[in-house]
C-alpha cells in the first residue's frame, strides 16, 4: 500500500529526514518509535503533503502512484489521512459541520443528512463521545484527550485506507488510551493500513502492530515484531544507538 524509497527531507535548509525507506503492505500496522527529533514527525506531514517541507529526494508511491506532487486533498481523496500531534482550534465551525465538509470533499456522492447524521452518531458511539460533543466549536476549549479522541473520530468517519498516526497517544490517561485504541482496532482490516507514531510502548499494548520500527537521525535504523518496543521501553533508545548506530538498518 505506501512504499518509501530513499526519501530525504529538509526544513528551513536543513535535512530531517536522511534517505529513509519502508514499505507498508495492506491490511498492516506499523509503528515508529523514536526521540525527539529523530524526523518521525517530519515524516508524518510529508507523507501528508504539508508545503513547508522540502522534499529533496525519493520517492513515495501510495497504491501504485507517486504523491509527491500531489496537494494535501488530492491525497485525501486518494485515501490518506493524518491525525495531528497538535490538533489546531477552528473557532465558529462545529464539530458536526466540519465532517459534514470533509466526508462529503473525499466521496464521490454526498451523503444525505439523514445518512451524515447516522454515520455521525454511530462513530461517536465507538469512541464513547457525547453526540452533544458534535455541536462544539472544532477543537476549541477541547483538553489533550478530547482532541485526540475527536482526531481518531474523523479517521471513522472518512474511512481512510492509510492512516498516519503521529503521537496520537501523547498526553492521554489510560482510559482516554483505551478509547483511541478502540477505535483504530475498530477500522482494522485488510482495506486498512495504519502507521504508528510514538516515544512509548505504552500504546501498542491495545493495539497490536505487525510491524516495529526505530527512528534516529532521519532514518529507520532497525525493525523488528512487537518485541522490539518492549526492548525499547526496557533498554531505552541509547541502547539502539549502541547496537545498531544512526545509518544501520536490519
Amino acid at each position: 500500500m505506501l512504499k518509501i524509497e530513499n526519501l530525504h527531507v529538509e526544513v528551513d535548509g536543513n535535512e530531517i529526514v536522511k534517505g529513509l525507506d519502508l514499505e507498508v503492505g495492506q491490511g498492516e500496522i506499523h509503528a515508529i518509535m523514536g526521540p525527539n527529533g529523530s524526523g518521525k514527525s517530519t515524516l508524518a506531514n510529508v507523507l501528508m503533503g504539508h508545503p513547508r517541507y522540502d522534499v529533496t529526494g525519493g520517492s513515495v508511491i501510495f497504491e501504485d502512484e507517486d504523491v509527491m506532487e500531489l496537494e494535501a486533498d488530492e491525497r485525501a481523496k486518494m485515501g490518506l489521512f493524518l491525525a495531528f500531534q497538535y490538533p489546531s482550534e477552528v473557532p465558529g465551525v462545529s464539530v458536526a459541520n466540519f465532517l459534514r465538509t470533509a466526508v462529503n470533499s473525499v466521496r464521490e456522492e454526498e451523503l444525505s443528512p439523514m445518512e451524515m447524521y447516522k454515520l455521525l452518531q454511530e462513530k461517536m458511539a465507538v469512541m464513547r463521545m457525547d453526540p452533544k460533543f458534535a455541536e462544539r466549536y472544532l477543537n476549541e476549549g477541547f483538553s489533550g484527550g478530547e482532541k485526540k479522541r475527536n482526531e481518531i473520530l474523523q479517521m471513522l468517519m472518512l474511512e481512510p485506507t492509510l492512516a498516519i498516526l503521529d503521537e496520537t497517544d501523547s498526553g492521554l490517561d489510560i482510559d482516554a488510551l483505551q478509547v483511541v485504541a478502540r477505535g483504530v482496532n475498530e477500522m482494522r482490516g485488510p482495506e486498512f493500513s495504519a502507521v504508528l507514531i510514538t516515544h512509548y510502548q505504552r500504546i501498542l499494548r491495545y493495539i497490536e502492530p505487525d510491524r516495529v520500527h526505530v527512528m534516529l537521525d532521519g532514518r529507520l535504523v532497525t525493525s523488528g515484531g512487537k518485541e522490539l518496543a518492549e526492548d525499547l521501553e526496557e533498554k531505552g533508545y541509547d541502547w539502539v544507538r549502541q547496537e545498531f548506530g544512526a545509518g544501520a538498518q536490519s
